[in-house]
């Protein structure tokens, strides 16, 4: 594993826009689906900087108008402001009602992007959230991307590392791991010298009150998802009269973790998440292709077999043992990319490993231009800045074999040696030292643990909730996955409700899994045109575009006709059954959705063709479909 990150796929919340765009209402015969801290001292209190000039956004991320963008240049080190300073990039989603703040967002890491998270997701989070009054303010942490990004290593070094095979069965294996750049904690100190130091969490907690300065707010709202709730953490412990409500999604408290707890917590926790996908794939055939009498033996059979015999690319790349390993991992973030991770193993046996690179570069940062984003390298250093070490054990050799018993697949190799302790943190960060999180505030907050979460499980925000004082509440979730906010709806409800109108759930409160939306009883009874095959479920196809099966209910038909053609035949045909057309939307980049009204209810048709799947929206659609065709997307969205 490469560690914590972003709880929640950005991927899929950028589909999400589909909703945004449909108002409808589906009758259906189921339930209603309604580094060394700085030297500045621990309670140093940033002023306004210099105030933020918000105006139009250009960056990439960025596709609806409405958003704006500013830049804040704030010290390195809070103990010189006069130094050396960077600039870090916000992006706003502004409030639409009068103004009664704003709400800052980080969705994990450390090294996540939280520009981008905004950028494709921040006007569905007000929309689903009903945050209409408030700014939500996304932004790149320092050394992130847009914010400084660090980088060691250039994107050719992290190509040639980033899968390598440490047990090598061929001289082409020998040669790629004699190849491997030079040491990173090297590197890093040749770029940067002594002043990682100053990329810690504490500084980022800083940045935000600069932040909060700079907007000329006296208090802020807080979203933080995994490393984010940390974050959030630390910056109510050091400004606790600065927060007006903070939620802490999916919570991350490692400190004072045993040296077992160190080890074993998420390997476990990844163990039990595979076991959990292991036991669905089996029972779920039409759902899942790597589906088989036992799941766990075809898996471990595969990764022996990319092992022995990698799978080529087209861009010459092998998917191995690794690729495989880190594909799984990034899938077991996220229930809904179960069937894909299905698909991917069903296809690489058979010769194509497009889709379980897509999962892995997704993971990793890597872009389809072998350019990467700075979240590993960030994730690392940050790490080491916050005093994220790892600890030496009396016994390594016992720890070891414990490990490997406790998490066959995710710790089975691991060997006294990987237990050393020498993380290369005590050469980054020497004496680094994290913040204890301990708020001695009154502000509401509320804090959510899965009780199936892989990447932060339940005993952190168990453990946050203690250090959070008496005013913070734990929510916890029952189902599957890690960062819950538009994932569950009885969660989001109730973070909303902290976030706008301060009041925290009940003591014990618990949130079951979303149910899946049933089947509408008139689906069969929609004219299907010529030329368009009959409707079926593909869980991975409609996963890649943002449809799970507690959002909408959805199928998937092909046709041979192109798009314009197609939405012809279904307007001739909707319409003749005597179903009204209501609207043409573009829900994605130059790709059409009809929507029709039938009966009291309504549906949407989208429509992509093969040249769609370049658009970077539906980045990694083309991996799951049938080649050549046009692929038709039937929507009914729940209200």
């Amino acid at each position: 594993m490469t560690g914590l990150l972003l709880g929640l796929r950005v991927r899929g919340l950028a589909a999400a826009a589909l909703v945004a765009l449909l108002v409808t209402a589906c009758s259906t015969d189921g339930p209603a689906v309604s580094a060394r801290q700085s030297r500045a001292a621990p309670d140093a209190q940033p002023t306004a900087l210099s105030s933020l000039e918000w105006g139009d956004c250009d960056d990439p991320a960025v596709t609806e108008d409405e958003l704006e963008c500013a830049v804040l240049t704030v010290p390195l080190d809070y103990a010189r402001p006069d130094g050396d300073t960077i600039d870090l990039a916000l992006v706003r989603v502004p409030a639409i009602r009068s103004r009664d703040g704003a709400i800052l967002t980080n969705p994990g890491g450390p090294g996540s992007s939280g520009f981008d998270f905004v950028a494709y997701s921040g006007t569905v989070l007000r929309d689903e959230m009903g945050l209409d009054e408030f700014d939500i303010i996304g932004f790149d942490p320092r050394g992130v991307d847009r914010s400084g990004g660090l980088r060691c290593l250039t994107d050719a070094e992290l190509d040639a590392s980033m899968y390598l095979d440490y047990t090598p069965d061929s001289p082409e294996e020998e040669a790629l791991l004699d190849a491997a750049p030079a040491d990173f904690a090297t590197e890093c100190l040749d770029e940067y010298d002594d002043t990682l130091v100053h990329y810690s969490t504490a500084n980022t907690a800083r940045d935000i009150d600069a932040i909060r300065a700079a907007l000329g707010d006296e208090q802020i709202s807080y979203l933080g998802i995994s490393y984010g709730t940390y974050l959030g953490g630390v910056y109510a412990t050091l400004f606790p009269d600065r927060v007006r409500a903070m939620v802490l999604d999916a919570a991350f408290d490692p400190i004072g973790d045993t040296v077992e707890e160190a080890y074993s917590t998420q390997l476990v926790g990844f163990e039990n998440a595979f076991d959990n996908w292991a036991a669905w794939c089996q029972d779920t055939p039409a759902e899942c292709s790597f589906s088989t009498a036992d799941v766990g033996a075809a898996w471990d059979e595969l990764f022996d077999q990319l092992d022995a015999e990698p799978v080529e690319a087209d861009d010459g790349r092998w998917a191995n043992e690794a690729v495989m390993d880190t594909a799984t991992t990034a899938a077991l973030y996220s229930e809904y990319d179960w069937p894909l991770l299905g698909t991917a193993l069903d296809q690489v046996r058979t010769g194509d490993p497009a889709a379980l690179f897509r999962l892995a570069d997704g993971y990793v940062g890597r872009a389809d231009d072998g350019t990467y984003s700075t979240e590993q390298q960030s994730f690392s250093i940050i790490s080491c800045a916050s005093g994220f070490t790892s600890p030496t054990p009396d016994d390594a050799e016992a720890l070891a074999e414990d490990l490997r018993e406790k998490a066959p697949r995710f710790g089975g190799e691991i060997t006294a040696d990987d237990l050393s302790g020498d993380d290369g943190c005590s050469t980054l960060t020497p004496d680094a030292e994290p913040v204890e999180i301990a708020y001695s505030g009154d502000a509401p907050v509320v804090v959510v643990g899965g009780e199936n979460d892989p990447a932060t499980p339940i005993r952190w925000a168990k453990e946050m909730t203690a250090s959070m004082g008496s005013n913070a509440r734990l929510v916890t979730y029952t189902g599957e996955g890690h960062g819950f906010v538009l994932i569950s709806r009885c969660v989001t409800e109730i973070e909303a409700t902290v976030l706008v109108s301060l009041e925290l759930p009940a003591d014990a409160t618990s949130c079951d899994p979303d149910p899946e939306i049933e089947r509408p009883t008139w689906w069969d009874s929609l004219p299907l045109p010529d030329g368009v095959s009959p409707w079926r479920n593909d869980p991975a196809v409609l996963g890649m575009l943002g449809v799970p099966p507690t959002f909408a209910y959805a199928e998937i038909a092909y046709t041979s006709l192109a798009a314009q053609a197609t939405m012809d035949a279904f307007d001739a045909a909707m319409q003749g059954a005597g179903n009204d057309l209501l609207d043409r939307l573009q829900p994605f980049d130059e790709i059409d959705q009809s929507v029709y009204a039938v009966g009291d209810d309504v549906v949407s048709i989208l429509v992509i063709e093969p040249a769609d799947l370049d658009s970077p929206d539906l980045a990694g659609l083309a991996e799951v479909v049938a080649p050549g065709m046009t692929l038709i997307v039937q929507i009914c969205f729940p209200t």
